[in-house]
């Protein structure tokens, strides 16, 4: 078995990602030809090889070519971690498409919204996931240029948007066959490294979301140092836990995979149980998550009775990490290498790591120091870096950093500064060795679960219900998802009804409007907001004042 620790193959003179395969499509056939026997995808009972998944990827290829997708034309998916993602996926990015991932608990209005805005010509999608039945919740709703929706898993009849067309995925394959293998070949050979491979929609201040573009060749060169850093290799298992529509599951999950030969598990939904029998049968060697993925595991009863002795590598971040459960990972749960991270989707999910041999206090302490051949310095409101230890603005410059915002020339001009430094917007310190801490986010957004919640966007539903004059949310600590949503708000002064009356109102109408994770776990009733002079909320009193009340 050939183990690729630090991406040192061979037939590669240049050491760097993007010219390892050169793009996405091109990967995929690599893959096939080097790890070819390997098992590439285990799914219940589908089992591929990496020569059978390149084959499958190659037939999904077809049917978009045969379909009329052109090279820039946008494929969004809206599907759960599964086979047919990766190979649907993979397909619409080796036609020439650009991949538009949808989160899985989005509501009609907000994948909508991306759909319009990312003008995707056809949707992925699936009927039945957590009892959701996707085309149906688009019905009523402006879905711009979209005119196709293939149903990749799930029944393909049921409610759709009118003037869409609806079809399977066996539907696809079989107009797939009138397209042979060199039109296929030549359709993925015509993709540029500089080629914009996907749109991830994230949103800011404003609280709208933007899709940021990143290339095939940043992409992978991102990777390929990522997993050269975690030192993922042939013969992983990787329990891909992280949804494929967030950067980290699809790009440190799938894509990462590809490059290291490690066989990949999807799991749709996290439950410790099925994570504790999935170690258990697959042998799984990696495991990313949040840090509430590895303190479930840990804290669960069920531990002693499951072989974990297969753990190798863990990989956390997205909210605060005790130093307690890196050494309970390594201790305890038998992992061998435990790193933690910092990034955002328009740094192609990247922009510090931690190393393999740094101490406990370091990797739980910090987020590590920059990726090599990517700069990171701490700034104050003028631009001026500042000194080690103080806190300020984390500006990035780099191969990491986006293209721009899809459409949003204005946007990208605020994000990315005229000397290609990304604004991250949060707020943290470096010390002597490079490594940063997070202390704040300009953007007052939150982290969830591992999601992130921008407020913003949650306030302005809350906003529609006619008890609230003002509202202001924000993330409060909660020990088992890192933080979650807390909505401060102020009533009318005619408004007379009774306060757990209006909360449990307002607690329902963000439930039917917004995606699970960013529904408010608590409302907060209160006379007025603290304002500064210009009438912003002062969201850090907010803070403050809830956690002096919770002592």
């Amino acid at each position: 078995m050939v183990e690729l620790t630090s991406f040192e193959l061979g037939e590669t003179e240049d050491p760097r990602g993007d010219l390892l395969w050169g793009t996405i499509p091109h990967l995929v056939e690599w893959a096939g030809e080097r790890f070819a026997l390997t098992e590439a995808v285990v799914d219940g009972d589908v089992r591929l090889s990496f020569a059978e998944l390149a084959a499958q990827v190659d037939a999904a290829a077809r049917g978009f070519i045969a379909g009329g997708i052109e090279a820039g034309d946008r494929v969004a998916i809206w599907a759960p971690n599964c086979v047919e993602w990766i190979i649907t996926a993979l397909g619409a990015v080796r036609a020439g498409g650009i991949l538009v991932t949808l989160n899985t608990r989005y509501k009609g209005a907000e994948a909508a919204y991306i759909l319009e805005a990312s003008g995707a010509r056809w949707l992925l999608a699936v009927r039945g996931f957590l009892g959701f039945d996707y085309p149906a919740m688009l019905v009523g709703e402006a879905i711009g240029d979209l005119d196709k929706i293939v149903i990749i898993k799930g029944e393909v009849d049921g409610d759709s948007p009118d003037g869409v067309e609806v079809s399977s995925l066996a539907d696809l394959l079989d107009e797939g066959t009138s397209i042979d293998a060199a039109q296929s070949q030549a359709r993925a050979d015509g993709i540029a490294p500089a080629a914009t491979s996907d749109l991830v929609f994230t949103s800011g201040t404003t609280g709208r979301p933007k899709g940021a573009m990143t290339t095939h060749g940043q992409t992978l060169r991102t990777f390929a140092t990522w997993a050269s850093i975690v030192g993922l290799r042939h013969g992983d298992r990787y329990l891909i836990v992280n949804p494929f529509f967030h950067t980290f599951g699809y790009k440190a999950g799938l894509l990462a995979s590809l490059m290291a030969g490690a066989t990949m598990v999807p799991e749709p939904v996290f439950d410790v149980d099925v994570v504790l029998d999935r170690i258990h049968a697959e042998a799984i060697s990696m495991l990313p998550g949040p840090p509430t993925l590895h303190q479930s595991i840990y804290a669960h009863p069920r531990r002693a009775e499951v072989d974990l002795s297969s753990l190798r590598l863990g990989v956390t971040g997205a909210a605060v990490v005790p130093v307690e459960l890196v050494v309970a990972m390594r201790e305890e749960l038998g992992f061998e290498t435990v790193v933690t991270a910092y990034g955002l989707t328009e740094s192609c999910g990247v922009v510090t790591m931690c190393r393999r041999d740094d101490p406990a206090e370091i990797i739980a302490g910090t987020s590590g120091r920059a990726i090599p051949d990517i700069e990171v310095k701490v700034i104050d409101p003028d631009g001026v870096e500042l000194s080690r230890g103080e806190p300020g603005e984390i500006v990035v410059r780099g191969y990491t950093v986006m293209e721009g915002y899809f459409g949003q020339p204005e946007e990208t001009a605020k994000a990315i500064d005229a000397d290609g430094w990304l604004h991250t917007g949060d707020v943290g310190t470096m010390d002597a060795d490079g490594n940063i801490v997070i202390t704040d986010r300009l953007k007052d957004m939150y982290v969830t679960g591992g999601f992130n919640a921008y407020p913003a966007e949650i306030e302005a539903v809350l906003r529609q219900h006619a008890c609230v004059e003002q509202v202001a949310v924000i993330g409060i600590p909660d020990e088992r998802l890192g933080e979650v949503g807390c909505a401060y708000v102020v009533r009318p002064p005619d408004e007379a009804r009774a306060d757990d009356d209006v909360t449990s109102e307002l607690l329902a109408l963000a439930k039917e409007k917004l995606a699970n994770f960013k529904v408010p776990r608590r409302v907060i009733i209160v006379d007025s907001l603290p304002m500064n002079a210009s009438g912003k909320v002062l969201k850090r009193e907010l803070r403050e004042q809830f956690l002096a009340e919770a002592r």
